[in-house]
């Protein structure tokens, strides 16, 4: 994915790419004690995947993530087939609250989302966490 920040002072104003890693971690919705009943996982890593895929990776994947303020910006309206206009700035943070966004609508009704941390680079990443499900 590609993106660019607007009015940041710094090689980041320009467009440029990133291959993002996403952790993503679920939990029952409802509290459990002990061990899970069968078969024995909060859900399947082949639907969490397919979830993942449908509400994330189709919507953001070779795509060039922008805002409307940045595409504006410029005297020439800027034209892509693969623009992805988001209505914040497009930094680690930001797509961590438009990912949360999806996959909390995309979950089955017996999982709850509880973290997600997104990579821009191996040791670059930021993180966020469902505060309201942190503390159980």
């Amino acid at each position: 994915m590609a993106h660019a920040i607007f009015g940041y002072k710094g090689p980041c104003s320009n467009i440029h790419g990133h291959s993002y890693v996403l952790h993503v971690t679920v939990k029952p919705a409802k509290e459990r004690r002990g061990e899970l009943i069968p078969p024995g996982f909060v859900i399947d890593f082949k639907e969490l995947k397919q979830i993942v895929n449908s509400k994330v990776i189709m919507m953001l994947d070779h795509k060039l993530v922008l805002t409307n303020e940045y595409q504006n910006s410029f005297d020439r309206p800027t034209s892509y087939n693969n623009l992805f206009l988001l209505g914040t700035e497009p930094t680690a943070e930001n797509l961590l609250f438009f990912i949360s966004k999806e996959l909390v609508a995309g979950l089955p009704a017996h999982v709850t989302l509880l973290s997600l941390k997104l990579y821009e680079t191996n040791s670059s990443y930021a993180e966020w966490i469902n505060e309201k499900n942190a503390g159980e």
